[in-house]
């Protein structure tokens, strides 16, 4: 009980924190949106969507997932190492170089079909958002890591924000349509990095500094690796189904359900606030002094998510026909039966906390894993005669699946007794 009072005390401002700036960044991102909407269309919103994903994706992949990796290194058993912070920004580096690389030899092939509209000149320019994207987030990834969650909170922040000032300046200068869309994109990841990467020089993160290190490259390679695969699986587990709805109903029945699937998912704010908060703490503590911090907080988690979801619940058929109108009366039951999937969200979040925390990324990918296959065949034999239910009871199934399986890996960690994986061991190296 101690334990769990002091994480209250020490960390309840922290996980606040993280909440208020996810909800503010969400604000943001929909002001853009509307204004994006009201001044360009609903082309130039799909363009500006597309924007906000499918660079920052590929300079993830190309990093070697360097972002989810960054925090276990710097708080865990490595964070003494004087050659991460250099050997950090050169991955990042290298990964949006190897990044724009791909989107540029891509471009002529895939851009009528993703970007219609957008002239090949404007497509590349915004293939520059790759290597924009991973400086950006690869700060923010030292700043959680390096405990300064109050840094970490104004890049989610700013990150959504900084689109706005930009895209007022440009429309200002004249700019007008999809030109003012990507510059202003481009210019908001230069300026939040620009901001990011200043507070972290201000902070002494590179006061030490070493040159990068190939083999600790390597390490942090294989740690990343392993956790973007788990990031990808739960991108396709929250976004499959809106594929094979489209495909199997059509855009009416989707737009219902993409109403449902928003509505429920703000159970999501909270809990990834959660992993956020906990990853680096645990990274530090050590997997015995973790696991037993992460035993202790699990009911609380637990009730956490039970007090979020039973007032979304009862208010999803007040709420949703309220500010969508009667045409989307449809999605009260969907979004109701999602929040059910949902309901033991929190005590997900902690057990990833602590798989990232004690290095082990690859168990979370593989519980994504298992949600990722119970959405595809559920959704398949569910969609076809149910149509929108049947895709949110795929998806509230694929939920409860990879919680269960979370549970059950930290249940099986929690009992072994076994030396810790090499990722758990200090990195030796010798100094430059």
């Amino acid at each position: 009980m101690r334990r769990v009072i002091g994480f209250v005390r020490g960390r309840y401002r922290v996980l606040l924190g993280n909440v208020i700036a996810r909800v503010a960044a969400l604000v943001a991102l929909a002001v853009a949106t509307l204004v994006v909407a009201r001044t360009g269309g609903p082309a130039a919103v799909g363009i500006y969507a597309l924007l906000r994903v499918l660079p920052g994706l590929l300079g993830a992949v190309a990093s070697s997932g360097l972002p989810g990796a960054i925090p276990y290194f710097l708080a865990g058993p490595q964070r003494q190492h004087g050659r991460l912070p250099l050997t950090f920004v050169a991955m990042a580096l290298g990964g949006g170089a190897i990044g724009v690389a791909i989107w540029m030899a891509a471009a002529p092939v895939i851009g009528g079909r993703l970007f219609a509209g957008l002239s090949l000149g404007l497509l590349m320019l915004a293939g520059l958002m790759v290597v924009t994207q991973v400086i950006l987030v690869t700060a923010k990834a030292c700043s959680q890591g390096s405990n300064d969650m109050p840094g970490a909170n104004r890049v989610i922040f700013t990150e959504q924000f900084m689109f706005l000032p930009a895209y007022g300046l440009l429309w200002g200068l004249g700019a007008r349509g999809y030109t003012a869309v990507v510059v202003a994109a481009l210019l908001a990841d230069v300026a939040t990095g620009s901001l990011a990467w200043g507070r972290l020089v201000k902070k002494g993160f590179f006061r030490s500094a070493a040159r990068p290190s190939p083999r600790l490259a390597r390490a942090i390679a294989l740690y990343g690796l392993r956790a973007q695969v788990g990031g990808l699986m739960s991108l396709l587990n929250l976004r499959l189904d809106f594929i094979l709805l489209s495909l199997l109903t059509g855009p009416a029945v989707l737009g219902v359900y993409a109403i449902a699937s928003k509505f429920a998912e703000l159970v999501k704010i909270p809990t990834m606030a959660l992993t956020y908060v906990l990853y680096p703490k645990y990274a530090r503590e050590g997997r015995a002094h973790a696991a037993g911090a992460a035993r202790s907080l699990l009911p609380k988690a637990g009730l956490l998510s039970v007090g979020i979801v039973l007032p979304l619940w009862l208010a999803t058929g007040l709420v949703i026909p309220g500010l969508y109108g009667a045409p989307f009366e449809g999605a009260v039951t969907p979004a109701q039966i999602i929040l059910l999937g949902l309901v033991v969200e929190g005590v997900g979040a902690v057990v990833s906390a602590f798989l990232y925390g004690s290095g082990r990324p690859g168990l979370n990918s593989l519980a994504m894993a298992a949600g990722l296959v119970v959405t595809v065949v559920l959704d398949l034999l569910l969609i076809p005669r149910f149509e929108a239910v049947g895709a949110a009871a795929a998806s509230a199934v694929a939920y409860l699946t990879s919680t269960l399986v979370l549970v059950w890996f930290f249940w099986r960690l929690g009992r072994s007794s076994a030396s810790p994986s090499w990722e758990e061991r200090p990195f030796v190296e010798a100094s430059p």
